[in-house]
């Protein structure tokens, strides 16, 4: 008989892991017995606890059924598709094909690559509130599963360099997965730390958990992006440091922009991250912009555009990590030019960042901008055959949330009676998001 106390080792295979995260969904809140379980998938019970012992895979056609059955949201989905695509051309057939078999002997080095990479991905979409309440549940089963050594200081001030590189190059999804690793080890290095290493490691976290806010908005989770980013506010808090603590409200603030919070509520966090610094800065204002503009205060935004420059002309102290950069003031104009149709201002604009901008966000969504501003005036079909071109470009994998809320843009800004467009049509269609089940 199957005994729930059965040891399940994650390290054993990586059908061993993908056993050990289900059982780990199936016992936290609320607890399910096994053959409670059992009974509602319609298989026995024996048959499900090899699954979790990570003896046998499941059928194929079974996993989606767990996800329901076990509360898990997708997460046994996902992860499910990731080791059907990191194991060999000839398992990964049979597994599509829903056959249920012996998990066969792995060898060591190529099994712990697979484990590992599995490991990253449970780790990027346990963030995203898939797994609900069972998440911590989650986030300490990986802790213990990835035994890092605490690195010194040095290292870690690379990492949020290397961090704050890939947001900026790579999609987002692979961003998130090597955040959290990281955000959990600066966690449990918190916890041995001497006061003055706590200081700067509380630095380290907010300036990590600000990045995977970002990466999170990018991925279109805004609930969790918005906690990532409470987290971020509390350790640039701890930390002590002043310009720290704003650097992370202006972005919060800024990631508001796309689809996360109102315009107002944005407006709010920069007030009041504003009147924490007894004054307006630039990465503030530069939201600021944005925010009048989704609110089609157009001739605001163009006299808050002056501010900055006036801002900029005093001199700009740029953060330590390097979250600031100028072509930041000219994405805003791009944007707000674009919004109030100013064709030529707006082109200016876009020039400037197309020249200095390596980024594919920004790059991508100036473009965006040029083909807001051709709405704005009245072109609208060949706003959207622009806009169109300017996504269908991009890999699927780039195209990030803030792209699509862009796009999302140059669709309000189609006025009401000419909404039923066959172009309009066919580009929201374009912005929908993938179906659920694609993994």
């Amino acid at each position: 008989m199957f005994m729930a106390a059965d040891a399940i080792d994650p390290h054993a295979s990586a059908w061993h892991l993908f056993g050990a995260v289900m059982r780990r969904c199936r016992e936290s809140e609320p607890k399910i017995a096994l053959r409670r379980a059992a009974a509602n998938l319609y298989v026995d019970y024996s048959n499900l606890a090899k699954w979790e012992r990570g003896e046998r895979t499941p059928p194929a056609e079974m996993v989606s059924r767990l996800d329901e059955v076990y509360g898990a949201r997708g997460i046994l989905t996902a992860l499910y598709g990731t080791l059907v695509r990191l194991n060999a051309a000839a398992e990964s057939d049979r597994l599509r094909a829903g056959m249920c078999m012996e998990i066969p002997a792995y060898r060591n080095g190529d099994d712990d690559m697979e484990r590992r990479a599995a490991l990253q991905f449970l780790a990027g979409i346990g963030t995203f509130g898939a797994l609900g309440s069972s998440g911590e549940s989650l986030r300490q089963f990986l802790d213990l599963s990835l035994g890092q050594a605490h690195r010194p200081i040095e290292e870690w001030e690379l990492a949020c360099a290397d961090h704050l590189h890939a947001l900026r190059t790579r999609p987002p999804s692979q961003v998130s997965a090597a955040l959290l690793i990281d955000l959990l080890a600066i966690r449990r290095q918190l916890d041995t730390a001497t006061p003055p290493d706590a200081t700067e490691l509380h630095r380290i976290m907010a300036v990590l958990a600000s990045v995977h806010a970002n990466a999170l908005t990018r991925l279109g989770d805004h609930g969790a992006a918005i906690h990532w980013s409470y987290t971020a506010r509390q350790a640039a808090d701890a930390s002590g440091d002043l310009a720290l603590g704003l650097m992370v409200r202006g972005e919060e603030a800024g990631l508001g922009l796309y689809g996360q919070r109102a315009p107002e509520t944005v407006l709010r966090l920069v007030h009041h991250a504003q009147r924490l610094a007894g004054e307006p800065t630039v990465d503030l204002l530069t939201t600021e912009v944005k925010a009048l503009s989704l609110l089609h205060r157009h001739d605001e935004a163009i006299k808050t555009l002056n501010k900055l420059h006036r801002t900029v002309e005093n001199g700009v102290t740029a953060d330590r990590y390097g979250f600031w950069k100028p072509d930041q003031i000219h994405f805003a104009e791009s944007w707000a030019y674009a919004a109030a149709g100013q064709e030529s201002a707006a082109d200016t604009a876009r020039e400037n960042v197309l020249k200095f901008a390596p980024e594919y966000q920004y790059r991508t969504n100036v473009q965006l901008h040029g083909a807001l501003c051709t709405v704005v005036r009245g072109g609208i079909d060949e706003g959207l055959r622009q806009a169109t071109t300017t996504i269908d470009t991009l890999p699927l994998t780039y195209r990030s949330g803030n792209i699509i809320e862009t796009g999302r843009m140059i669709l309000r800004a189609v006025p009401h009676h000419e909404q039923n467009r066959p172009s309009v049509a066919e580009f929201r269609k374009m912005l929908a998001p993938e179906p659920a089940s694609a993994v």
